[in-house]
């Protein structure tokens, strides 16, 4: 390891766009961790020790005194259990909705990855809670380390999901000044429902940004509705089901949001003869998802000024007359079954986003071999993952789930824009719109083409200011 402070390490999002987890060492004795997130696919830590299945803290933490989390996606924070198992005892820094989110998402995976013992579960949510320090977007504070401060943390909204924050960290140097750090986490993108597009910081010396789609810019968002509603309107033609694969928090919600702004506007208008978008069942299938809804529409205070305007009028964009929420396992059996079978036309949203685990993964066994049924993707689908597959080879080809080969006469359907990240333009925007450019900047959190076309876009914006930065896609 460098003797030079302050240094940084990744432990993850270098092999792909899950697992970040990334290492600011202040000095020898004091360090701080900006994420710790679950592996998905193919993807693993630099040194291959940890990865989908084996999740154990490969690297040391005895100098790790506090945690940021930028947002509460299980990429992000999905392996905070195994910090703590290996030992971490200090706090957990996150945005005021993210404190209300995170133990939701780690009680989830602490009971798939170490028991469903109710009161094991228990004293872990509540050690997690004590550890929770909830910071004000916007308000710089002061992390504790051995020997006195060691840094002084600030978040700012990044628009990617509730509660998500980009991470900016003033570290001090040998000289006497501070060098500072801009985490991005995962940014937002402009016309997100519910949630205001990330504004860029003031300035930095060393910036860690995210690539996912650093190769490309997405489909017209202002138009993704109208889209939307139209792969909706065709599918359901077939008296067949429409699967959206979503993860339990961000995208889900979204989802609701506009398919509620859908049906609203159609009020009275058929989809086909027998069939009113005001009688077409949205069913969220997915207890952690209808917790998180929960917990959306008691932070209204951080949505943003359309989606109050909509709830002002006395619509409820997260709580509509169609939609059913499923909670238990038997309900969840019932419902697919009935799907498959029934010839009822249906929306189901259920996770996992990628198809990797979850309820999705019984509706898709059920009803991929199914012409009548259809797979519509909102979200990226990382390689590796069942949901890469079935996006790729689409009807006609097949995909494995849980072992078992399952050929794919479904429709096979993606839409564009709906993605919670911002997109090559959004990241530009992000470091063009400082008013001091960073220095040094870290690509991370990309396939290696995303990271290539981000860096060789960035490389171009210095060139036409006529300034240098240091750019670095790590691999460790």
């Amino acid at each position: 390891m460098s003797a030079q402070y302050p240094h940084l390490q990744h432990h993850g999002a270098v092999r792909g766009v899950t697992g970040s987890a990334h290492h600011l060492h202040t000095d020898a004795r004091n360090s701080l961790l900006i994420d710790c997130g679950l592996f998905q696919g193919e993807d693993g830590s630099p040194g291959g020790d940890a990865n989908a299945d084996a999740l154990q803290i490969d690297f040391d933490i005895s100098t790790l005194r506090a945690l940021v989390a930028t947002h509460v996606h299980i990429d992000h924070v999905g392996r905070i259990p195994w910090l703590l198992a290996a030992g971490f005892k200090g706090p957990i820094l996150c945005s005021e909705p993210s404190a209300k989110l995170l133990p939701i998402v780690l009680e989830d995976a602490f009971k798939l990855s170490f028991t469903r013992q109710a009161a094991t579960v228990e004293r872990f949510v509540d050690l997690v809670q004590q550890r929770i320090v909830a910071l004000p977007y916007g308000k710089w504070h002061e992390v504790a380390g051995e020997g006195g401060a060691m840094a002084r943390v600030r978040l700012k909204p990044a628009g990617h999901i509730l509660g998500s924050a980009y991470v900016e960290v003033d570290a001090p140097t040998p000289d006497g000044s501070r060098h500072r750090y801009v985490f991005s986490g995962d940014l937002g993108a402009p016309h997100s429902p519910i949630l205001a597009a990330p504004k860029a910081p003031h300035g930095c010396d060393t910036l860690v940004i995210e690539s996912t789609y650093g190769d490309r810019n997405h489909e017209d968002r202002r138009t993704r509705r109208q889209r939307l509603e139209a792969v909706l309107e065709r599918a359901l033609q077939d008296q067949g089901t429409v699967m959206v694969p979503a993860f339990s928090i961000g995208r889900t919600q979204e989802l609701l949001y506009e398919l509620e702004d859908i049906i609203h506007r159609r009020a009275g208008a058929k989809i086909r003869d027998g069939l009113a978008w005001d009688n077409l069942p949205v069913v969220l299938d997915s207890p952690l998802a209808s917790r998180f809804t929960g917990v959306y529409r008691e932070l209204k205070p951080f949505w943003d000024v359309e989606a109050l305007k909509r709830v002002s009028q006395g619509r409820r964009p997260l709580a509509f007359e169609q939609l059913i929420t499923v909670d238990s396992h038997a309900d969840h059996q019932r419902m697919v079954t009935h799907l498959a079978h029934s010839g009822r036309p249906a929306i189901v949203i259920a996770g996992s986003g990628m198809c990797t685990s979850g309820r999705i993964v019984n509706h898709l066994k059920a009803m991929l071999g199914d012409a009548r049924h259809d797979v519509l993707f909102v979200g990226y689908q990382g390689r590796g993952t069942p949901g890469r597959a079935i996006q790729q080879r689409g009807q006609g080809g097949w995909v494995d789930l849980d072992g078992e080969r399952f050929n794919i006469h479904a429709n096979v359907d993606t839409i564009g824009g709906y993605s919670a990240h911002a997109d090559q333009k959004g990241l530009l925007k992000f470091v063009t719109g400082m008013r001091r450019w960073p220095s040094e900047i870290r690509v991370v959190h990309g396939d290696p083409g995303a990271k290539r076309a981000l860096v060789a876009s960035l490389r171009n914006r210095y060139s036409k200011k006529c300034a240098s930065c240091n750019l670095i896609v790590p691999d460790h």
